[in-house]
């Protein structure tokens, strides 16, 4: 076989196979692509001839990392309110005075989706800048059928930055407009809403929690959802208890998120289903948040794949090797369950079981990292030095797109 392009001389490999024990690391080994595929994985001294060549010693690699939890397309700043808040004002205050995701939706409704698009870009570039090629976008800063809709089409524009997996998430908040009467602004989005953005969406996502939306709209929105054929997913206990993670769960959610305060019931209906947990603690931190139960979901079987929540406001994190890091001193994730949260645990939350692991039958991604200075080329050296590392190479689809 003669590849297109052969990755050689990997100093660690992390390949994060399927089954394979310790996260599948192999030293000093090769990756080749063939027509986009992964074609061939093994010492450097077996591979085959390429067309073309990358060198990857002294740096280690990984599978295209996964970020199965966003919302990177908005439009204005919150950073004003970010000021506010550390000077003690309550984020009740601040949404009561139409700030907080208020005023992040006025603004992105008054923006184009050309304007929403090269934000989008930016910020998923940014992403694709520490090895991420696969990326969720949600909406849920229209809020209305057009926006919700025009947000989505801007996810689409950016697919040359880095392959996005859209979710619709009209329910995300309850607009001003339709506090009078939240049922008929539930009725609009499974009416109206829905409709009109399914055919730009792979999952719908519901917020469901204290102030947001109760457990029986969640159900009947989701249901809804799956009756079109689309995936499904949930915000659920961050704020407060609901009881929608088992809900979600029952309904056939391929992932739930936050979990802050998921109960023992929950976490069983979660392991049951087989529903990955999204964990965020960028969202914490911000949040001056507690953690969930990552003991119980994990004593449970529960997989744990980790997010960045890259939002304008309660978690405005770029980087997932940042939120990895977080995991493990925050959360009580170990190195190897981090690693697995950002790969391939993250691709099985956006029911892609080909991403997130390097061996034939996977997505033709690869991302090589230079490890901190003065550190050993290994995966938890990436994972001890926040901010210390730079991916200089990164393969999508076979493709070197960094």
């Amino acid at each position: 076989m003669r590849a297109d392009l052969l990755v050689h001389d990997i100093t660690c490999l992390t390949t994060c196979t399927p089954g394979a024990p310790d996260l599948g690391v192999l030293e000093c080994a090769s990756v080749a692509f063939l027509e986009g595929e992964v074609a061939w994985v093994g010492p450097a001294a077996h591979a085959p001839d390429a067309d073309e060549h990358i060198d990857g010693s002294g740096l280690v690699g990984l599978p295209g990392l996964v970020d199965p939890h966003t919302h990177a397309i908005w439009a204005g700043s919150r950073s004003d309110e970010f000021r506010r808040r550390l000077a003690g004002v309550p984020y009740s205050e601040i949404l009561e005075a139409g700030g907080g995701i208020l005023s992040t939706v006025r603004a992105t409704r008054a923006a184009s989706r050309q304007d929403l698009a090269a934000a989008g870009r930016a910020r998923l570039a940014g992403l694709r800048s520490h090895g991420v090629t696969t990326v969720e976008v949600k909406s849920g800063y229209g809020l209305d059928p057009d926006t919700e809709a025009r947000i989505l089409q801007a996810a689409w524009d950016c697919n040359d930055t880095v392959r996005v997996v859209p979710t619709f998430l009209g329910a995300h908040a309850i607009p001003p407009e339709w506090r009078h009467d939240r049922a008929a602004y539930v009725a609009q989005i499974m009416n109206e809403q829905l409709p009109r953005c399914a055919p730009l969406a792979d999952f719908v996502d519901v917020y469901c929690d204290r102030g947001a939306f109760t457990v029986a709209e969640t159900e009947a929105i989701l249901g809804a959802a799956r009756a079109l054929g689309l995936g499904i997913k949930c915000h659920a206990e961050q704020v407060a208890y609901t009881g929608a993670a088992a809900a979600a769960a029952r309904l056939g959610a391929t992932s739930v998120e936050h979990l802050e305060r998921v109960d023992d019931a929950g976490i069983a209906a979660l392991a049951e289903a087989g529903t990955v947990a999204v964990l965020l603690p960028g969202a914490q931190l911000y949040l001056r948040d507690s953690a969930p139960p990552v003991a119980a979901l994990r004593e449970a079987g529960v997989p744990l794949a980790l997010g960045t929540d890259l939002n304008p406001g309660s978690s405005p994190v770029h980087d997932p090797w940042t939120i990895a890091t977080l995991a493990c001193l925050l959360q009580g994730f170990t190195i190897e369950e981090a690693v697995l949260g950002i790969t391939r645990v993250a691709g099985a939350a956006l029911g892609r079981p080909e991403l997130g692991w390097i061996g034939p039958g996977s997505i033709g991604d690869l991302a090589l990292f230079a490890p901190p200075p003065g550190e050993p080329a290994t995966v938890a050296s990436l994972v001890q030095h926040m901010g210390a590392h730079r991916a200089v190479v990164v393969i999508r689809d076979g493709v070197q797109v960094v």
